[in-house]
């Protein structure tokens, strides 16, 4: 693995972890669901914090990654149900 894919990788694995808790507090699909939901949530949920000017104080950056983008993913899923 080279160092350019490094941050992608990580960036799936956020967007999948984030997604799969998501789905514990929503419910919801499969794998593939959780990562599309989670990924989005982490574009969602990045945006909701900065716009809202929320910050967790929380020293360590990948857990506040993880935290936003599933915040986002649970916005992400309830919007979907809502318009489906």
């Amino acid at each position: 693995m080279s160092i350019l894919s490094q941050p992608w990788v990580i960036f799936l694995l956020i967007g999948l972890v984030a997604g799969f808790l998501a789905s514990l507090v929503v419910g919801g699909g499969g794998l593939i669901s959780c990562l599309l939901s989670g990924v989005i949530g982490a574009f969602v949920g990045g945006f909701l914090f900065h716009a809202l000017g929320i910050s967790l104080g929380i020293g360590n950056p990948l857990v506040v990654e993880i935290i936003q983008a599933t915040v986002g993913a649970i916005v992400v899923v309830i919007l979907a149900r809502a318009i489906a």
